[in-house]
């Protein structure tokens, strides 16, 4: 029998947004029976390797791509429709003129509500890593580890110049709209602020840590955080 997810999806969400008291305040503690994490990122930082390599640590899922397939899916949009707003903040007005222009186009409401829903489907399902869109702020604290992933400006430039083959101006460029996305997209549908220390368990800058250093760190956080994991593999719980 399908789970119906909208019962604790109407608790966090209202008409036009999220409102403030938020899941992580009252779950249903049955819902979320095993543990999941949640991995903000700077552009840059390294966040989506780590989030990999630990994956391949505690085998778990990766959901980055797959949470913009299952938004499609249950909007049924097309998936470069989801992409083209993927983490991105939208006003009143640019939804009543794309909506006139494009019949494709999904309303902010609807696509909030069913981001959340997907976020936390793979909540609950456990065993699942989730990229970044808010989902530390959809999520209950208490059952998943909240890591965020940062590093320097110029270290971020840098790594885009090497591995993305940027100029240097490019790379500047894509950081700064990167940024502005994820930052304005939390603050209006969650009110939060998406650097805000006490929304995670972890802040990790990556100057010093290779990908799989910091995907160490992260893995004695996440069974400190979770000890039955000391005494059986993640595997186990599926």
């Amino acid at each position: 029998m399908p789970i119906n997810y909208y019962p604790l999806v109407n608790k966090a969400i209202s008409a036009l947004g999220i409102k403030n008291r938020l899941l992580q305040e009252a779950p249903e503690e049955h819902f979320f029976s095993k543990p999941f994490i949640t991995i903000a990122r700077e552009p840059g930082s390294g966040g989506a390797p780590i989030a990999k390599k630990l994956a391949d640590k505690l085998g778990f899922v990766v959901h980055d791509e797959t949470i913009i397939d299952k938004v499609a899916e249950s909007t049924k949009r097309r998936r470069a429709i989801i992409r083209q707003i993927d983490e991105k903040s939208r006003s009143y007005v640019e939804d009543l003129v794309h909506s006139a222009l494009n019949k494709d186009y999904i309303d902010e409401s609807t696509f909030i509500k069913e981001l959340s829903k997907v976020i936390m489907m793979f909540a609950h399902q456990g065993n699942s890593i989730i990229l970044g869109r808010g989902s530390n702020f959809i999520t209950p604290f208490a059952r998943g580890l909240h890591v965020n992933i940062v590093a320097p400006y110029e270290l971020r430039v840098q790594r885009a110049i090497k591995y993305e083959g940027y100029d240097r101006a490019k790379a500047k460029k894509i950081i700064a709209h990167h940024e502005k996305d994820r930052k304005d997209f939390v603050k209006k549908y969650f009110k939060k602020n998406l650097n805000s220390r006490n929304a995670y368990d972890l802040t990790i800058n990556t100057t010093h840590y290779s990908v799989d250093e910091a995907a160490e760190i992260l893995e004695i956080a996440f069974r400190k955080k979770f000890p039955a994991f000391k005494r059986m593999k993640a595997v186990f719980f599926k």
